[in-house]
């Protein structure tokens, strides 16, 4: 199969995945119980087609456990006015090599959120990843995502041609010696334009690169005038 027809898969399991029960555009709801839910009993209260699962994270001011849910809907508005993704077109030029230096421990970078006020959340970022863009270097903050390192760039599309907060691409280990792969191909607009119940992370600094970046997922393309913020 060669890179395109590759980069063709990508994208349909993309679409699969997005219109999924549980995927992006199923979220109608995040709720931050404090406590930890009783899951059975939500989940047991919901109607068909609604699937209840549980979220935690740290709270921003306390620094302690918050928990809560998020409730899926198969039939939700979005997925229901969901069009198409829209993208770039497959090029060979955008897959680039980088080096991922790790570092000892769980170093963590503060993330800022979309939703949380300016505040910030600090991320295990587990090394460095050193690309060379356009005869500049750039050294990469990558969290760990599930141990997967998860890019969270922005660039000069963002807003005019991209989605207007960044995009996220997962970063390849190739092998022992700490080469990745960046295919900017198959950079993606983030969960949070799908669903306004997601809180993304925004780029840090060290990931805006001050140039165009004209590869991968462009914006999410909804029928009769459909609204996130709105639904």
């Amino acid at each position: 199969m060669s890179e395109r027809e590759t980069h063709t898969l990508w994208r349909a399991e993309r679409r699969a995945s997005v219109t999924a029960a549980t995927g992006n555009l199923a979220l109608i709801e995040t709720r931050w119980t404090g406590e930890r839910p009783d899951l059975e009993a939500e989940q047991n209260a919901a109607r068909a087609g609604v699937t209840v699962t549980p979220i935690q994270r740290t709270d921003i001011d306390t620094g302690d456990d918050q928990h809560g849910l998020r409730v899926w809907d198969a039939d939700a508005p979005a997925i229901r006015a969901f069009d198409r993704i829209d993208t770039y077109e497959y090029d060979p030029a955008w897959v680039l090599e980088g080096h991922f230096t790790p570092v000892a421990g769980d170093r963590r970078v503060s993330f800022e959120h979309i939703r949380d006020n300016g505040g910030t959340r600090d991320l295990v970022v587990p090394g460095d990843i050193r690309l060379t863009l356009d005869g500049r270097e750039y050294d990469l903050a990558a969290f760990d995502d599930g141990g997967t390192l998860l890019l969270v760039f922005g660039d000069e599309t963002n807003g005019s041609e991209t989605y207007g907060s960044g995009r996220f691409l997962f970063v390849q280990l190739r092998d022992d010696e700490g080469t990745v792969v960046l295919d900017f191909n198959r950079a993606f607009v983030p969960p949070c334009g799908f669903s306004a119940q997601y809180n993304c992370p925004l780029p840090p600094a060290s990931n805006r690169f001050p140039l165009p970046i004209r590869a991968g997922e462009k914006n999410v393309v909804f029928r009769d005038g459909f609204d996130i913020y709105a639904a």
